[in-house]
């Protein structure tokens, strides 16, 4: 790992006073954002068809509340919440790893059919080993019949394969072919196409109950996690930013150029293939537990340069942070706002998230 340090004893009285307002300025923002988060997070505890009080809510998070309340905050809105935050951070994190490890500005776990491929891994696992569904579908031979996985880890398993799948052949035409960024990305529409493709051929043979639910689970919804999936997903997210956070000097060189990092001491190869395959874990659980939510591992990570640039000690936290304050809002607007609370969430992020890689795809490599 490259060690580099900034000294602010060896720069001049104003350099250091402007660093130093800068560094300010973006903490400042940073806790103006997990503010925003938090006051969110209380609002949409709150909301909803049934109503509590700022006290009423604050008294069930103390353990305190009544029992509709206590079932209301606890069972119901809090693992939603929770949920959302984390399914935000992991996406966001995905997606920003993904556009520096390829150097693409449209990198996502959507865009290069990383999601897709765990739909389909997800899909394969209801239907051919029903680990979803309680009927057997008409592709299941009386054999594969006794292979009844009926529980969420073989589909997160099964996901994590079809998401690494996806990755294996970006890495593959990024390294053999030399692709570049336009072809990485038109790879990526062939790879989701595919992977579609399969995904309905799967229901194709599929019986009404098992093509409900990959149908059902296809949305993007973020109320369906028990705390106990919401702990795996979480202690995926924490390993993943820790590993790029330890790797955050490599990043940037990354970012630089390949061969500005090799001369620096970088092991491309090896940064690259682990990078990749986090970000795809953390993707695929998220899409395993959550459905595919799209365009949101491209928005965070934009945002976040917008406002701190592409150094990634900053940029990690900001990204994260900023991934968790959208999915949170845009599941509280399909809820509260909505009304029905069945509005999928993969909705809504699709609608914020189009408008910018478009805009990205016209603009982007004219600069």
């Amino acid at each position: 790992m490259i060690a580099l340090t900034h000294k602010t004893g060896d720069m001049p009285p104003s350099l250091t006073a402007a660093y130093g307002a800068a560094v300010r300025q973006r903490v400042y923002l940073f806790l103006f954002l997990l503010i925003m988060l938090v006051v969110l997070a209380v609002y949409a505890i709150a909301a909803g068809t049934y109503d509590l009080s700022p006290f009423k809510v604050i008294r069930a998070l103390l353990g305190q509340g009544e029992g509709a309340e206590n079932i209301v905050v606890w069972n119901i809105r809090m693992p939603r919440i929770v949920a959302a935050v984390v399914a935000g951070w992991g996406l966001a994190l995905s997606g920003m790893a993904i556009q520096c490890l390829l150097r693409n500005p449209l990198g996502s776990p959507f865009t290069l059919g990383i999601s897709h491929g765990a739909a389909f891994g997800a899909a394969f696992a209801i239907v051919i080993l029903g680990a979803g569904a309680t009927q057997t579908g008409s592709l299941r031979t009386s054999a594969s019949a006794l292979v009844f996985l009926h529980n969420v880890y073989s589909v997160t398993f099964f996901a994590f394969l079809g998401s690494m799948a996806a990755t294996l052949v970006i890495l593959l035409l990024s390294k053999i072919k030399q692709m570049g960024a336009a072809s990485i990305i038109l790879a990526g529409v062939a790879l989701s196409s595919l992977f579609v493709s399969g995904t309905i051929l799967i229901q194709y043979f599929a019986t009404e109950v098992e093509v409900a639910t990959i149908v059902f689970w296809t949305f993007g919804d973020v109320s369906r996690s028990s705390w106990q999936e919401i702990a795996i997903m979480s202690g995926a997210a924490v390993l993943v930013t820790v590993y790029f956070v330890i790797n955050r000097w490599n990043l940037n060189a990354l970012s630089s150029g390949e061969d500005v990092a090799k001369g620096l001491g970088v092991e491309v190869e090896r940064i690259r293939l682990w990078g990749m395959f986090m970000a795809a874990l953390v993707a695929a659980l998220v899409t395993a537990f959550h459905g595919v939510i799209a365009f949101l591992g491209l928005l965070a990570p934009h945002i976040a340069k917008r406002m701190v640039g592409a150094d990634h000690r900053l940029l990690i936290p900001y990204a994260c942070l900023i991934g968790a304050l959208i999915l949170l809002l845009a599941d509280t607007v399909g809820r509260v706002v909505v009304g029905s609370g069945t509005l999928p969430v993969g909705v809504l992020t699709s609608f914020m998230g189009a408008p910018l890689f478009l805009y990205l795809l016209v603009r982007g490599y004219s600069k």
